[in-house]
């Protein structure tokens, strides 16, 4: 099967938020980025994957600007990410390190944020409150940043990426840190923006990516191993997995003794004219079946409403049903070297 990447359609280039061609950064004798190519939609959440020293915060560097390419192209929204003036407005970026000015109030440094993207004064306080108030901190506007909790300081930085509504919005481990009630109001705002603008999100909570992320990249070593969306990395739209115990591939006594001509649940399956194919995984315990997804009528909730009936005809016990791989054990599949 080729390559998630190479099966992707080709977009008109109004489509394209950011574009990467054959980018290399090479730090000394290291390639931390090894001729990466990708194609971002715009108005899609995109993630970036990959283990520690995959090169993702390179690459993010990168298209923030904080960094240029060794050779290869790179643009945001056309422009190359230094052409600072052109992508003034446009361009929201949350580092993962970032520090806010401790003395400074929270209103007054966001309303400043806002004039150094180009806003006027009064326009500038205007969006400052606005986008406060869209990660629920509109309470904070005169407390200064240094006596911000971590949560709060987080989401002024969100704010800060977000403020005039930019059209491409680069964050770096947005909910690194973040005990779970805040992490979910992140990501609840992430996905409020999905669609207005294009998010590039990258983290190691690959739990939170398959949840917000349309499509996504993984980076091994500095090489792109998979890209494409969630459904394609992930297998959803091809494969369907079952907890289940292991199965036999001879028909139980007691059906033998009911129909002589009974079949073991996993020939039942087999037989399904959707299925392409069916084999049991000792280590998951995880009955796994492939189907067609060229056919029109064939989906995975068909495929699960066949096999179930198998299954059940058989009393087989079904602990759990899920659509493809899921995106951590997929990227772990992809960059495991023991």
């Amino acid at each position: 099967m080729p390559p998630v990447s190479e099966r992707a359609p080709k977009m008109n280039e109004a489509d394209v938020a950011i574009r990467l061609t054959r980018v290399t950064k090479t730090f000394g004798m290291k390639n931390a980025v090894d001729d990466l190519s990708l194609v971002i939609k715009a108005g899609s959440v995109f993630g970036l994957i990959g283990p520690n020293g995959a090169g993702k915060t390179t690459t993010f560097s990168m298209m923030a600007g904080y960094l240029k390419p060794s050779s290869g192209d790179l643009t945001i929204l056309g422009f190359a990410p230094d052409q600072v003036e052109s992508l003034r407005g446009q361009l929201g970026v949350l580092p993962q390190d970032a520090l806010l000015p401790a003395n400074d109030l929270v209103g007054e440094f966001l309303t400043d944020m806002a004039q150094l993207q180009g806003f006027p004064k009064d326009k500038a306080g205007t969006l400052a409150r606005e986008t406060l108030e869209e990660v629920q901190g509109q309470t904070w506007w005169r407390m200064r940043c240094g006596a911000l909790s971590h949560g709060m300081a987080k989401r002024v930085q969100l704010a800060q990426a977000l403020l005039g509504n930019p059209k491409v919005v680069l964050l770096d481990e947005p909910t690194a840190g973040l005990d779970p009630r805040i992490a979910y109001e992140v990501r609840q705002i992430i996905k409020g923006r999905k669609g207005s603008c294009t998010l590039v999100v990258s983290s190691h909570n690959l739990t939170e990516l398959e949840e917000v992320c349309d499509s996504a990249a993984v980076l091994d070593r500095g090489r792109l191993v998979a890209s494409g969306t969630m459904s394609e990395l992930t297998a959803a739209t091809e494969e369907v997995r079952f907890k289940v115990p292991p199965l036999s591939e001879t028909p139980a006594p007691s059906a033998l003794a009911q129909d002589p001509n009974a079949k073991p649940p996993m020939a039942g399956i087999r037989e399904l004219p959707m299925v392409t194919l069916a084999s049991y995984e000792d280590d998951r315990g995880e009955l796994v079946v492939h189907f067609d997804r060229t056919k029109p009528e064939v989906d995975a909730e068909n495929v699960i409403g066949a096999v179930l009936w198998v299954l059940l005809q058989h009393r087989v016990r079904i602990s759990g049903v899920t659509k493809g791989r899921g995106l951590e054990q997929r990227v772990m599949d992809l960059t495991d070297h023991a």
